[in-house]
């Protein structure tokens, strides 16, 4: 079967998105390749289709567990075995998961990095039929990478027992970077395949204001259709969110803090449209594919054009026009040079936070290693009285010198164990009918139920029994009542991985060349984005681009510097015809106040769009705008 046929098959897509063909043929062909895509370019189906084409298993590694948890689902929709080994997982269910995808037919294994140094992994390596290695989100194993992490250099050491090809798969890579991920996923030849990062469709928008409010207001009005608008903390999310549902404008908010049931609940809701606006931290977005996305507005300076590149990014993937927003002003730089101090905390901070974690867990010198801990940083923070932002940046450098890994909030599955035996079971009185239907459902949908207890799909398990999830959970904990189960809920936690045993004080390795390199890297990429901002002469699309190395990037002709440019030498026809063109052509008519703000009401506009604007409408030239 030919990749155009694999991609019919099983995606139903008739032909492939620009460079997904070649990367492909360069799998196919036993190639070690790179491929650089833009977000939302299709990275997915680069290796999904030579895995299928190909006989046996394609290890996935991610640290993305949402994303991992998502293409699991969405491959095992369509036919195709995938299994997921993660974090929040405890060592029987991987076990259990690994045995199932050496000898279940499984063609997809998705493994979190920090699995691959494991003794278990290890144990299962020489009889797992391993056809591709997939490195996804490849610029963490890069030291230059704005998200380094130490559990993907174990990477190298895989290829040494495995020799079946890397396909390695990014969306933000320097020049740098992109040389860095090929030494250190030891490249046989160096491969790079990159699609444009051009979006042609992509309207960058810099505003330097100081009502950020008034702006982002002006945004939701002016603009239909779904939007993202980023912020840094939970507690802004949540401000803003209320200021715009005062406004009348259809929105929720989105961070970490929220439970697992109302995360997913309110992406649903904005997914399908039922809430248009989704106010939140960075937590949300990845891996969540919805094209119709109009505009996406950073509140806050980004940490480096890498987030800023791939965050943008998640408006108009259906290439349709939409908008690239950030708003900041001069308090951003102040913060930007306050965060840097609470970023880099010292390294005597560091080991103290070190070996407090340790105390916290009432763990020994020389023992702990292997231990997956469920960790609440604000009770850890509240014990110690120790301020949260430096905390968790001392827990992120501990994890880039590889004393453990830190995942960050996890969502760990209900787990349900029966406790009397099979036939005890069958004569058991209980109060409720429902009960004995549920255990039908589980006895019958997970094996081991009665040895131990075992991960279950709330909402598989939901809609079998034709109740909600709410209303099953509370059926499981009336069960657990009656003693006939173990019952475990749904939780939502971070997650501490150690890699070695306790440390004593001196002993622990905090590496400070590597400190004052990262710090100096954190700096050039800050700097970068604060150039972003305000440099008011360059193409904003040819200044990200030139960033990633395509140095051959034209101007976009869309951005507001480009149209400030092009305005700043229009006569009063040119103006006229520009504005007809665009409202009757670009926009068939249908466009909003905001849209001509935004492309025509920037420095050295001459003359007055506002006076040729209402010359047209009142003269019939252009229908009216909306709002």
């Amino acid at each position: 079967m030919k990749p155009a046929e694999v991609l019919k098959k099983w995606w139903g897509y008739g032909s492939f998105r620009p460079m997904q063909e070649e990367i492909i043929g360069a799998a196919l062909d036993g190639k070690d390749v790179l491929a650089m895509l833009p977000t939302g370019g299709g990275k997915s189906v680069c290796f999904q289709v030579p895995g299928l084409m190909a006989e046996g298993l394609t290890l996935v590694i991610t640290p993305l567990i949402a994303l991992m948890k998502d293409q699991v689902q969405n491959l095992t929709e369509r036919g195709v075995k995938a299994i997921a080994v993660h974090a929040g997982m405890n060592r029987h269910e991987v076990d259990l998961a690994l045995n199932n995808a050496a000898w279940g037919d499984c063609k997809f294994l998705y493994l979190s990095p920090e699995r691959l140094g494991t003794s278990l992994f290890k144990s299962y390596l020489e009889v797992l039929n391993i056809s591709y290695i997939v490195v996804d989100e490849a610029h963490c194993i890069s030291q230059w990478g704005y998200d380094f992490r130490p559990d993907y250099l174990r990477i190298g050491e895989l290829r040494k027992t495995v020799k079946a090809p890397v396909i390695a798969l990014t969306a933000t890579a320097t020049p740098r970077v992109a040389d860095d991920i090929m030494e250190k996923l030891e490249f046989r030849e160096k491969l790079v395949l990159r699609s444009g990062f051009e979006r042609p469709n992509l309207s960058y928008v810099v505003r330097k204001c100081a009502d950020k409010k008034g702006q982002l207001l002006n945004v939701c009005r002016g603009i239909e259709g779904s939007g993202i608008v980023y912020m840094r903390n939970r507690a802004k999310c949540e401000e803003i969110s209320a200021f715009l549902s005062a406004e009348g404008v259809s929105c929720s908010f989105y961070h970490a803090g929220l439970g697992p049931a109302a995360r997913a609940e309110r992406q649903e809701a904005w997914k399908s449209g039922g809430i248009r606006v989704m106010v939140c931290t960075n937590a949300f977005g990845m891996g969540i594919d919805k094209p119709d996305v109009r505009f996406v507005v950073h509140m806050d300076l980004p940490d480096s054009p890498e987030a800023y590149f791939q965050e943008a990014g998640r408006a108009g993937r259906d290439g349709k026009v939409s908008y690239a927003v950030l708003l900041w002003n001069s308090a951003d730089l102040t913060r930007v040079r306050q965060i840097e101090k609470t970023a880099f905390p010292s390294l005597e901070f560091i080991e103290d936070v070190y070996q407090k974690v340790h105390v916290f867990f009432q763990i020994p010198y020389e023992a702990g290693e292997g231990r997956q801990l469920r960790f609440d940083l604000g009770e850890f923070c509240s014990r110690y009285s120790l301020p949260e932002s430096p905390v968790y940046h001392a827990l992120k450098y501990l994890e880039r010198t590889d004393h453990w890994s830190f995942s960050e909030d996890i969502d760990i599955d209900a787990r349900v164990q029966i406790t009397v035996g099979r036939t005890e079971l069958y004569d058991t009185l209980l109060p409720e009918p429902a009960m004995a239907s549920l255990l039908d459902i589980l006895m019958r949908r997970y094996a081991g139920i009665f040895s131990s207890t075992v991960r279950i799909d709330e909402e598989y398990v939901a809609s079998h029994m034709d109740m909600s999830v709410p209303s099953l959970r509370q059926l499981l904990y009336r069960t657990s009542l009656e003693h006939v189960i173990r019952y475990v809920p749904a939780d939502h936690s971070d997650v501490i991985f150690l890699h070695h045993s306790r440390l004593r004080p001196g002993n622990v390795a905090l590496q400070p060349e590597r400190y004052n390199m990262l710090l100096g890297a954190y700096r050039e990429r800050t700097e970068a984005i604060v150039e972003y901002a305000s440099e008011d002469d360059v193409c904003r699309s040819r200044f990200l681009l030139g960033y990633f190395g395509q140095e051959d990037a034209g101007d976009c002709g869309t951005c507001d510097v480009c149209r400030a440019g092009k305005r700043s030498e229009r006569s009063a026809a040119e103006l006229k015809d520009a504005l007809i063109k665009y409202i009757n052509i670009e926009k068939s008519g249908d466009y909003t106040l905001y849209d001509i703000k935004s492309a025509f009401d920037l420095p050295g506009s001459s003359p007055s769009w506002k006076e040729t604007l209402r010359s047209l409408i009142d003269d019939g030239e252009v229908p009216p705008f909306r709002g």
